[in-house]
Order: C-alpha cells, then structure tokens, then sequence
C-alpha cells in the first residue's frame, strides 16, 4: 500500500472523528424520542441536575426554546436598509445561546477554558450554573421554568426590575416554556416505566 494512500485513508478518519452532528433530534416534541436518539443529552442533564439541582425536563424546555437543540445555533443576521448585514443580532451561540460576556463569566468561574457552547455537557452545566445563580439572586425555584426563563432571557437584573413585565410576547413564550417543561417531565415519567 503507498504511503500516500496510506496518509489520504489517515486524513479522512480524522476528519470524520473531528466532525460534529448540529441537527436538531428528529422528534423534539417528544422527551422520550429526544433522549433515546441523543444519550449523550439524557447524561449531559442528569449531570447538570446532580451538580446545580435543575430538573432535567427544566434544562430540556429551554434548551427547546433557545437553540430547538441545534448545537451551533446562531441569532440571524441584522440589515442596513434591509439589504447590507450589519452583523448578528446578539453574541448568543450554541445549545444554551449563551452571551458571549456571560459565557466567559462561567469559563472563568466554573467550566474552564476549554468549555464550548456547542458541547451539550458543557451548555447544560452553564445552564444549572446559571439557574443556580438566579435562584440565589432572585429567591427563583430552579423547578419555576416560566420565571427561571424569564430570568435567563432578561437577565437577573433585569428580572428583578421587571422588564419583562411590558413584554406581552415573552410572558407568552414563558409560558409556552412551562407547558412544554410539563410536557417533557410526563413523557420522561412515562418512558422511564417502559
């Protein structure tokens, strides 16, 4: 065998290892579905449950409404006149769709240099982390989804003054963000006893 065919067989391998799926799961108004076709999600929850106390269904529902559990998720892009891109929207990116001030605020605090928002086990942590945070700041129940969202989307401070209050269309998504916390934590219980 020459050594070039050797070295090319080499390159796609590791091309292939480097390689990450950023699709969203096939099913994702089903937990069970979720869970079963992406086991790395299931540890990656119960992870961050054991460690910041977060209900796995909590961390599923939000995750569901930032990235719809799309890894390399990105806010669309903003135009000048409705043609020329003037850049995204926000720094947001990844699961989580974490800030890029706030990422680095957890880097430093919690999940290290190496931590990547399009890892599901480091953006599930960040969220616990995160909750966490808002709970000791704001008196919020980490099982609370409708007000720990809406703390993760305005912020705590934020929260705390109220700015969601004149956001008709925010309370409305928490509220979906709820149901749907509800939604998955029913169908958890149920595959759990299959």
């Amino acid at each position: 065998m020459s050594s070039i065919f050797r070295a090319l067989i080499l390159l796609v391998a590791l091309g292939s290892c480097g390689s990450k799926n950023f699709s969203a799961p096939r099913n994702l108004d089903n937990a069970c579905s979720i869970v079963s076709e992406r086991p790395a999600y299931l540890r990656a929850f119960k992870a961050a449950e054991r460690k910041w106390g977060v209900p796995v269904p909590v961390l599923m529902a939000i995750i569901y409404q930032e990235s719809k559990f799309i890894g390399n998720n990105r806010t669309p892009h903003q135009y000048a006149l409705g043609v020329i891109p003037i850049g995204r929207q926000s720094s947001a990116f990844g699961y989580s769709q974490a800030l890029d001030g706030t990422w680095k605020e957890y880097k430093d605090q919690e999940g290290g240099r190496r931590a990547r928002r399009d890892d599901i086990k480091d953006a599930t942590d960040f969220m616990g982390w995160y909750m966490a945070q808002t709970k000791v700041s704001t008196g919020v129940s980490l099982s609370d989804t409708r007000n720990q969202y809406l703390a993760y989307h305005d912020g705590r401070s934020g929260y705390l003054r109220g700015t969601w209050k004149s956001k008709s269309w925010l309370i409305r998504i928490a509220n979906e963000v709820d149901n749907r916390a509800i939604t998955y934590d029913a169908q958890l219980r149920s595959c759990r006893k299959r």
